[in-house]
């Protein structure tokens, strides 16, 4: 589900303004042609992957940990996000002029987005220098700290990150987790959030039909490694499967005003459309 930024991260937006890109590298005297180095602030960074990612990842697949412990460790971690360097405007600003050669110094860059299946923008980041040549060879790793990433992602109008496309693993940082991470705060999922279940509960006290409401975590959870092994986490969702158990004998437009209604409240719900980035549905009749 699509969510405008809520107000604390547009104020960080705003006051992150200035000389600089969204993923807050200065433009003063960038070079962009091709001798450039990528700019970093870290001293003595060879552009490898951070161990702690690294590690998360791997416990993730194991099924040892949880997706929480990936976010958590990007929340500390030096990323990379790839610009393209792109050809300036047409002198004057005429779109029906010819193109004019420019220097490497004139092009423009681009923070790279891609679309995901349902449409939504996507902001692709990368945890070491190999992983983001392996993905486009052209694109320039620029280094940054990955909460500026994720404020670049909001910058952007990009609701999810995905970490590492195209390598062994890779892991989607859906929106909640993205505007947690932007803000520099822990995220629960919303398949373990206490807060999101009693919302789930909140939005069917009124239905008698419903007897039982139960929040697990979605098919969408689960994501594939490049040879295909199952990961159970970093998947694009949906997140958070609910479970209705409703009394039997409901008549079709029944069930369909029921769960209209449930659906309703919990998207006028803001502790639950904040936490909880994409829903499926699991009607159950109970046993007669």
């Amino acid at each position: 589900m699509s969510r405008e930024l809520p107000g604390h991260i547009r104020a960080l937006l705003d006051a992150a303004g200035g000389p600089a890109d969204s993923a807050g590298i200065p433009w003063a005297g960038r070079n962009l042609g091709p001798d450039a180095a990528a700019p970093s602030t870290h001293a003595d960074d060879d552009g490898s992957a951070d161990v702690r990612v690294n590690a998360a990842l791997d416990e993730l697949r194991a099924g040892r940990a949880g997706e929480d412990a990936v976010v958590d460790a990007l929340r500390e971690a030096r990323i990379f996000v790839p610009l393209i360097a792109g050809v300036a405007a047409p002198h004057g600003g005429d779109p029906e002029a010819a193109p004019v050669p420019v220097s490497d110094k004139e092009a423009e860059l681009s923070l790279v987005t891609i679309a995901a299946p349902d449409g939504r923008t996507v902001l692709p980041v990368f945890s070491s220098v190999d992983t983001l040549r392996g993905w486009h060879p052209d694109a320039r790793p620029i280094p940054t700290w990955a909460p500026r990433a994720a404020l670049a992602a909001a910058a952007e109008g990009a609701q999810l990150m995905v970490l590492d496309p195209g390598a062994a693993i890779s892991f989607v940082v859906r929106r909640p987790a993205l505007w947690a991470l932007a803000q520099q705060k822990p995220w629960t999922p919303s398949y373990t959030d206490a807060a999101v279940a009693a919302a789930a509960r909140g939005a069917t006290v009124s239905e008698p039909a419903v007897l039982q409401v139960d929040c697990t975590a979605g098919r969408g959870v689960v994501s594939a490694a490049l040879d295909g092994t199952r990961v159970p986490g970093g998947g694009p969702g949906p997140e958070l499967r609910i479970g209705l158990t409703l009394r039997a004998g409901l008549d079709r437009h029944d069930l369909d005003a029921t769960v209209r209604r449930i659906q309703e409240r919990l998207a006028a719900d803001p502790v639950f459309a904040d936490g909880v980035d994409s829903i499926e549905l699991r009607i159950v009749a109970a046993p007669t």
